[in-house]
């Protein structure tokens, strides 16, 4: 029998750990790997993250690199730094990264330089908008990837036009969901909404993060003032991530936030104390493609303040509505869906069934077992 795959898992940033803790566990179940999880330490918060690790049954962290924030070549550069050391240490024979971080594309290059095979989850999204860092991560990861496994049919075309191997091409589904059913019912008996004043189904609920929302002090200006339309509509939770807390204060609109009646900012929250707010709200105002998905299974309806989207599969199946740019588009799709005149589709997407990570688990030991084909030269 062959020796057991030994396998560095990488997180970096929050929505990687729902995308790779499935994965662990499918990993754990069987005889067949060596399984290490690597955290780069990209976005790190002593508390939330323990949060995340504990909520999520994941397993401390075999290397910690505490990268740090900075700006996209800094951080990448020490991830690059940082990474390589434990790649020389473990001599791993497959490293998985997840997503479209920072430190999904600085572990991938990492590897590969060193001749090791990299996995990339969630391979093939494309938004068709490379002013998006996160969109020149995706590109690049999946360009030099050896195993590139794929949450819908249309990551798969993507990379069949731009002439990836059909043979490296896995359509698992969507790891992330199989976190999501893991743990929705304890999420929603915890009913988090209602300790900050808000009944089930009577709510909204915003998250922002992106640079092209919250970097320029005229768009965040306009966004705050499409909070304050929407407050007036219905109570409005709004966990604020901490990028978006300081552009706020940087540019002299916390106060506003602050002074809007029905308007509730709310510190960073929870997996679990999330998808409980998600799961109980009327509608969700995101620029996060995590919460686009997440919506989509829990058939809640989203409204997208992008121009884009890297997971069409959640507008064309699911509950997502790209609006347009303008605030006064996002409130009349608000009106409609708090009228009820606007019903968005509650339709899963096809392999969302919760056992993305044991089919990502399977075909990375059938890989190795017969042979662990690379694009990149063997060994170190």
């Amino acid at each position: 029998m062959k020796s057991p795959l030994r396998t560095l898992l990488v997180v970096g940033a929050r929505p990687n750990y729902m995308k790779v803790a499935p994965v662990i566990r499918a990993m754990d179940d069987r005889n067949r790997f060596d399984a290490r999880l690597v955290h780069t330490g990209q976005h790190y918060d002593a508390a939330l993250s323990d949060d995340f690790f504990r909520d999520l049954e994941i397993p401390p962290p075999d290397f910690f690199l505490d990268v740090g924030s900075a700006s996209h070549a800094v951080q990448t550069a020490r991830i690059l730094e940082r990474f390589e050391p434990v790649v020389l240490e473990v001599r791993p024979d497959l490293v998985l990264v997840a997503g479209d971080v920072n430190s999904t594309v600085g572990c991938s290059l990492a590897a590969v330089k060193l001749g090791v095979p990299v996995g990339h989850i969630e391979a093939g999204l494309r938004s068709g908008d490379r002013t998006m860092p996160e969109e020149i991560n995706r590109i690049v990861t999946d360009s030099i990837a050896d195993l590139l496994f794929t949450t819908s049919r249309g990551a798969d075309e993507h990379l069949a036009r731009e002439g990836v191997p059909r043979g490296i091409v896995h359509f698992v589904g969507n790891s992330m969901i199989d976190t999501l059913r893991r743990f929705e019912a304890a999420a929603r008996g915890r009913q988090t909404a209602k300790s900050f004043g808000a009944a089930a189904g009577q709510y909204v609920l915003v998250t922002l993060h992106r640079p092209s929302n919250v970097d320029e002090a005229s768009t965040l200006g306009q966004i705050v003032d499409l909070l304050q339309n929407i407050a007036e509509r219905a109570p409005t939770l709004f966990p604020i991530h901490p990028r978006t807390q300081a552009r706020l204060e940087d540019g002299g609109l916390w106060k506003a936030i602050e002074a809007t009646k029905n308007l509730h900012p709310l510190p960073p929250q929870g997996y679990l104390d999330f998808v409980s707010l998600q799961a109980d709200a009327r509608v969700v105002l995101t620029d996060s493609g995590g919460v686009q998905e997440e919506t989509t299974a829990l058939g809640v309806p989203c409204l997208t303040l992008r121009p884009n989207t890297e997971r069409p599969v959640t507008s064309e199946f699911g509950t997502n509505l790209l609006v347009d740019a303008r605030p006064h588009a996002h409130l009349e799709a608000l009106d409609q869906i708090l009228g009820g005149t606007l019903c968005a589709q509650k339709q899963i997407p096809e392999l969302w069934d919760g056992q993305a990570g044991p089919r990502i688990a399977e075909v990375c030991a059938h890989w190795h077992e017969t042979g662990g084909a690379s694009r990149v030269r063997s060994g170190l």
